[in-house]
């Protein structure tokens, strides 16, 4: 147990109505009963006054709740309090709280609390994180699912099941001198080795859609200029977050708009306009700009191609080099799956909707300009962020998830290879295999990392 108390406000900082200050540590009871004048009973909340030690006189008015340690979120004792938020207020409440033997907390403290006294493993601490963080529907239910353990769950399964490996490994050590033992330990731990790294392999991959519920997908918005990209982004951010000009190369960085697609967060970025060399003429910052713009493509989960649409629209056309300004170096950057938006679809009177049967693109008419098609278009720009993600069931949500696993599979292919001829080294790479699986949840390797984890955390939690 820590050897002091702590104190901060857990909920958000700046004038409200409410805010809840709470305290953690082996002096919380003591504190909060001279805070309070009087006893309070776990559990249960109380209406008190909230008096400055030091004269007596009354801080605020409220409700003062306790829960005796290890019933708590910290595993400690731990009191809160709510009062009403105001500067004068808090200001007032920590002086009295410092005089009382407290200090403020750090960063994450309280939760860093919890998981030394084993109330939250690693993985439920980072969603937690994860929680907070949350700004859509799936990333909620992602890190609601990990906070409940799914994650952990899976992770000690995968632990079970390495030490039913290493107990005929550790039996072919200790009786060396058994002839049919090599061949005994082959038969009972080498398939079992095999099933786990297909579990891992195949968890591995279907993890990385879940990656992207956390960590967003990123779509990149390609295109000539004045093709009608900043335009598109607009009305897709409902706001002018992209300046629209009918002079070719406005749009010269990125500019990106966050969007919640089907409860997928999506970072869409607006590019310069993508044209030939020859056609900038020198200008040193616009090239630049279409630098960056290709980077961005190269690098997103999906990219959309904004083409100014014509009397004549047909993918053959434009990978023809029958549209102006798309020169085959942007074409280029497009993957099947991907989008062509036919743009300014209200000037193309007499245009035919593109053929799309056999296209491995989505295409669409659009006009930003109109609204017109802007509907089908949404639709399938979610279908497709959605795609590629998936909250269902446990996942690897963090790079260093990923790192132990992979860790733990390489660990097994060389133990699958020893079984045989070495079964000693065979129990050592099935233990460090185990170790491997053993950082997601903390049990090993936990202090390496708890500086880059509590970092993200805020005052109060």
């Amino acid at each position: 147990m820590a050897a002091d108390t702590i104190f901060a406000r857990a909920s958000g900082a700046g004038r409200a109505g409410v805010a809840v200050y709470r305290i953690s540590g082996p002096d919380a009871v003591r504190i909060l009963k001279q805070l309070a004048g009087k006893e309070i009973a776990q559990r249960e909340a109380a209406y008190v006054a909230i008096r400055d030690p030091a004269d007596g006189s009354v801080i605020d008015r409220g409700l003062a709740l306790l829960f005796a340690g290890p019933k708590s979120f910290t595993g400690e004792d731990v009191a809160e309090l709510s009062l009403h938020g105001a500067r004068s207020v808090e200001e007032a409440l920590y002086a009295a709280l410092a005089s009382l033997g407290a200090r403020p907390a750090e960063a994450g403290e309280f939760t860093l609390r919890a998981l030394k006294n084993a109330k939250l493993d690693l993985a439920q601490v980072e969603a937690l994180a994860d929680l907070i963080d949350s700004e859509t529907t799936l990333q909620r239910k992602q890190a609601l699912g990990q906070l409940d353990g799914r994650l952990s769950e899976t992770a000690e399964g995968w632990r079970k099941e390495l030490l039913a490996v290493m107990a005929p490994l550790e039996a072919d050590i200790d009786f060396p001198d058994e002839g049919d033992v090599p061949a005994a330990v082959a038969a009972r731990a080498g398939p079992a080795i095999a099933r786990l790294k297909t579990s891992l392999t195949t968890f591995l991959n279907q993890s990385v859609s879940a990656r992207k519920i956390r960590e967003g997908v990123s779509i990149a918005i390609i295109g000539p200029p004045n093709a009608g990209k900043s335009s598109l982004v607009n009305a897709l951010a409902g706001s002018e977050v992209a300046i629209v000009s009918d002079i070719a190369g406005t749009t010269r960085d990125i500019v990106e708009a966050r969007l919640d697609l089907g409860g997928v967060l999506a970072t869409v970025a607006d590019t310069a306009g993508l044209r030939s060399v020859a056609g900038m003429a020198g200008d040193v910052i616009e090239g630049e700009g279409v630098k960056r713009a290709k980077k961005r493509a190269e690098n997103a989960d999906i990219r959309v191609l904004v083409v100014e649409a014509s009397e004549v629209v047909s993918r053959e056309t434009l990978f023809e080099g029958g549209v102006e300004n798309v020169p085959r170096e942007t074409l280029a950057l497009l993957q099947p799956g991907d989008m062509i938006v036919w743009n300014k679809w209200d000037k193309a009177s007499n245009a035919k909707s593109p053929e799309t049967a056999h296209s491995p693109y989505t295409e669409l008419p659009v006009s930003a300009k109109t609204g017109a098609g802007m509907a089908a278009f949404l639709d399938a720009l979610t279908q497709k962020a959605t795609g590629e993600a998936n909250s269902e069931g446990p996942a690897l949500t963090r790079a260093r998830h990923v790192a132990a696993v992979e860790e733990a599979l390489a660990a097994l292919t060389r133990a699958e290879a020893n079984i045989e001829r070495a079964p000693e080294l065979a129990a050592e790479d099935a233990r460090l295999a185990a170790r491997a699986l053993g950082k997601i949840t903390g049990a090993v390797g936990v202090e390496d990392v708890l500086g880059e984890i509590f970092s993200s955390f805020c005052i109060g939690k």
